[in-house]
């Protein structure tokens, strides 16, 4: 087969080629190869690599890693719709449906004025839309199990609260990290590894649920401790290494001034003028 013509629509020159790869007639053995499990793997990939590129603000970066996004879904929709159970334009249908209906302020009647609010609204949608489907009695049913253990966190707990399971304040939060932490302390003074593995656990869920509170984006927030974490710890080699000292040989109080070093740094660079 020659390459897919130009003219075509992007979305539809994309899906051609798609298709073809996937032809047991000279497609790709690679691609033959996959099914639903063995590439959604790589579709959480892709979507991790647009969070990155959007983090670091490399929006070069962006296009290329949303175009490797878009293709994921393609592919998902390509063996679907060699299944016979769906197509892409069924998958375009389904958004666009979704979209209209949980936006009635918008392509409705509803008067919806602030983000707050309109919040509000979508999530008594999502609940009604639960209700009718066979997704589950429990409310917790749909939140799915593989997203990264932080995010879930986060949307259980969101989940639990739009039924008044929900801590009133952030403070009331704050006194559970306490009483959390205290009881890490116990297992640790008990020597006991799987209670202090279980309690830092409860303690990571309860931060997490102060994050919510706070309306801060806990998956996010690591990512930046994480990036911040990098930073300073290649500022200690480099300097290290500059002297022609190694790591190993320095002390951590040397290390642990590098460190404040690098802070005083980027606190300089972020202040203005």
């Amino acid at each position: 087969m020659a390459t897919p013509p130009e003219n075509l629509a992007p979305i539809d020159r994309l899906r051609v080629i798609m298709a073809k790869l996937r032809d047991p007639d000279g497609g790709c053995p690679w691609d033959l190869e996959q099914d639903f499990a063995s590439i959604a793997p790589y579709t959480i990939e892709e979507a991790y690599e647009v969070a990155d590129a959007i983090e670091r603000k490399r929006y070069d970066e962006l296009k290329d890693e949303l175009g490797d996004l878009l293709l994921q879904v393609v592919f998902h929709s390509q063996i679907a719709a060699e299944a016979g159970l769906f197509g892409f334009d069924d998958v375009a249908a389904a958004i666009n449906d979704k979209m209209i209906r949980r936006h009635p302020h918008v392509f409705g009647d509803a008067d919806t004025r602030d983000s707050e609010t309109q919040t509000a609204e979508w999530e008594a949608i999502k609940a009604a839309e639960r209700k009718s489907s066979d997704k589950g009695e429990s409310l917790l049913d749909d939140v799915p199990v593989a997203l990264p253990a932080l995010k879930r966190a986060q949307k259980l707990q969101k989940r639990a609260a739009t039924v008044g399971f929900d801590w009133p304040t952030a403070d009331r939060v704050l006194e559970k990290v306490d009483e959390e932490l205290a009881e890490v302390r116990e297992a640790m003074a008990a020597d006991d590894a799987d209670a202090v593995a279980e309690e830092i656990g409860d303690l990571i869920f309860v931060c997490t649920n102060l994050g919510r509170k706070m309306k801060v984006d806990v998956e996010a927030a690591t990512r930046s401790a994480n990036a911040k974490f990098e930073r300073r710890f290649r500022h200690i080699e480099d300097t290290l290494a500059a002297r022609g000292q190694a790591m190993k040989d320095t002390s951590l109080d040397a290390m642990e001034a590098l460190w404040d070093e690098a802070k005083r740094i980027e606190k300089s660079t972020t202040e203005p003028a």
